[in-house]
Parts: structure tokens; sequence; C-alpha cells
């Protein structure tokens, strides 16, 4: 497999030179980026497979890169940052984020993080190789195409809502746990992966919800997971 092309947009030197020095030694390419102007232009010109996005960048907010970003990719972005609130965690994930490491972290988690992402990359590409479409109701996923549909409107999904939707519409009618999705999303099945799964299933039923309130296609099971349900067409 052919090592990701890694954009570091970090501000402080020790951190950055920290991250592009552990990217080199695992022969990971890499372009770095010292604020969020910056970081746009990179994400746009180089089409990096994976961002690792710092918040408080001297010129955007990180939360405001990632929104920009958004706008026109779905590339993964990890935030790594200093702020560890839950709030902040939540705008990050609720901007589009796929994945969040809180600072001080360690060489070995960054590396992991970046593998999850990597494979779950190769498995979003090798799931849409098919020529499947799944349809229910007015929700229509085009495994092969990569895009979901909500009536003739296409949807504007992050890699981890599309992934979770893929997810759910292959099991459709399961009741699938919050230790299994976490798994297959992240690769494991932290008190904080179970966090950031609600956070990205209420985005997703926002999305794809009348009224997500009293939700049509994702049912909650408390305490337990949620299920994907068979709506009429």
């Amino acid at each position: 497999m052919n090592k990701p092309l890694i954009l570091v947009v970090e501000d402080d030197p020790s951190v950055r030179n920290l991250m592009t020095t552990t990217l080199k030694t695992h022969d990971y390419r890499y372009l770095t980026a010292f604020n969020g102007e910056t970081a746009i232009m990179e994400a746009s010109s180089h089409n990096p497979d994976i961002v690792l996005l710092d918040l408080g960048l001297p010129d955007l907010d990180g939360v405001e890169v990632i929104r920009r970003i958004r706008t026109w990719s779905n590339l993964p972005i990890i935030v790594i940052s200093a702020r560890s609130e839950d709030t902040d965690k939540i705008d990050a994930l609720d901007a589009g984020a796929d994945d969040y490491l809180t600072k001080p972290f360690s060489v070995d988690e960054l590396l992991a993080r970046i593998r999850v992402t990597q494979r779950r990359l190769g498995m979003l590409r090798q799931e849409n190789a098919g020529n499947a479409v799944f349809v229910n109701g007015n929700l229509r996923v085009d495994y092969a195409a990569g895009c979901a549909y909500l009536g003739e409107k296409e949807l504007h999904l992050t890699p981890i809502e599309y992934k979770l939707l893929c997810l759910l519409s292959q099991n459709v009618g399961k009741v699938l746990t919050h230790k299994m999705i976490t798994q297959k999303i992240w690769g494991s099945s932290w008190d904080n992966d179970i966090a950031s799964l609600r956070v990205f299933m209420a985005t997703l039923r926002k999305k794809i919800e009348a009224d997500p309130s009293s939700p049509q296609y994702i049912q909650t099971h408390v305490g337990v997971g949620y299920r994907m349900l068979r709506v009429d067409g």
C-alpha cells in the first residue's frame, strides 16, 4: 500500500518538528502549513490523503479551517489540539473532523490514528468497488459512486458520516452495538470513541431525517447501539 500524503497544520515549531520527524521516520510523505489560510491553500492544491490539524492557529480557528475544507472535500481530518473540553471536541466533530487527539500525545498513538484512517480509506474504496445501490424509502446509497441521496438531493456527508451510513445500511434491520460500530469506524472502542459516535450519529440524523427527534431511518437502542429501520418506499 502506498503511504498517504499527509498535511501537517501546526504553528508550534517544536510540535511540528516532532510530527514531521515521526512521519519521515515511518516513510510517510508530508506537507506543512503554519496557519489556516496556508492549510486551505495546500489542501486544495495538493489534495492530501489526511490532514493533521491544530485548532489554535494564528490567523483562523481550526474549526473554521475544517468548515471551509468541508465545502469542497471529504478528505479525512484528524484534529490534534491542546483543547480538551468536550465542547471543543464536539465543535470540531460537528464541523466535519474525523478524529480528535488531545495534546500532549504519544507518537505511537498518533501513528495508530493514521493507520486506522488509512485502513478506513482502503475499506471504503474496496466497498465502493462493487455496483450495489441500497434503497430504503427516499434514502439511496450508491456504494460504487461513494454518494448518498435523499430523494433527488445528494447528501453532503463527511467521511465518517458516510461510513456510518454504509455500515448501517449494509446491516439494515440489525441492532449494531456501540462496540461493534466503533471498532469498524475507528478500530477501537474507547469511551472517547463512543462519545464521538453519538456526535456523528446526531449530525447524520440531521441530514437524513425529516424530524431528528422522531427518527424514521436510524433507531437508538439506549445503552446498546443503533439500528437502521426498513422504510416503505
